[in-house]
């Protein structure tokens, strides 16, 4: 009985922020490495597609739409490692409209993946709550859709095998000059001399 009873004071507080708000119907993910489009899957119920999974291991309604108990991180995470971005497509209300809500996505963060939502966007008859949202799980399951196993190395930054191939040239040069300037130096005389052996001077 009381478990009834907590069990509706939960769906009590829960429902009222969902109750406008409908699933999406595209997830656009993109970074380095990895790129890909999560379409409903025809023929399964909601719950079981790889998009509805993407939706509830993101946090994506509790960032946007807000719930209770609020799981949302209280302060931001440190070591996020690679930025990567879903674009999230949801039809209305109100209305036919489609609203397209962005949030940050850094599947490599220390203690599990973490995403992002910035608060103010528009969605259904509001903006969104935003915030950052935890989920350890949700690495594999990015993982099981392509998303490489290691992090991408960073792509602002100038590729080790190419610093390392510049520098061996680099040295190749540097070693070439040096042989030929020592070459250079140990050249005999010139046989060109106007000077005349002792014995033939008169």
């Amino acid at each position: 009985m009381i478990r009834l009873a907590l069990a509706a004071a939960v769906a009590a507080l829960v429902i009222p922020a969902l109750a406008s708000a409908k699933e999406p119907s595209q997830a656009s993910i993109s970074g380095p490495g990895f790129s890909k489009t999560i379409l409903p899957t025809s023929g399964n119920e909601w719950g079981e597609t790889p998009l509805a999974l993407l939706t509830d291991l993101s946090g994506f309604f509790p960032s946007a739409v807000g719930q209770s108990p609020d799981p949302m991180l209280h302060r931001k995470p440190t070591a996020l490692g690679p930025k990567y971005t879903i674009v999230w497509t949801v039809p209305g209300p109100p209305g036919p409209v489609t609203h397209r809500v962005r949030q940050d996505l850094y599947p490599y963060a220390r203690g599990g993946a973490v995403t992002y939502t910035k608060p103010g966007q528009p969605i259904f008859e509001g903006t969104t709550q935003g915030g950052w949202y935890r989920s350890p799980e949700l690495k594999n399951t990015l993982i099981a859709m392509g998303l490489p196993k290691v992090a991408p190395s960073s792509s602002g930054g100038v590729d080790a095998a190419l610093i390392a191939g510049l520098a061996a040239g680099a040295a190749v040069l540097a070693a070439g000059a040096l042989f030929w300037w020592r070459h250079r130096g140990q050249r005999s005389p010139s046989t060109n001399s106007t000077e005349l052996p002792a014995g033939s001077r008169t």
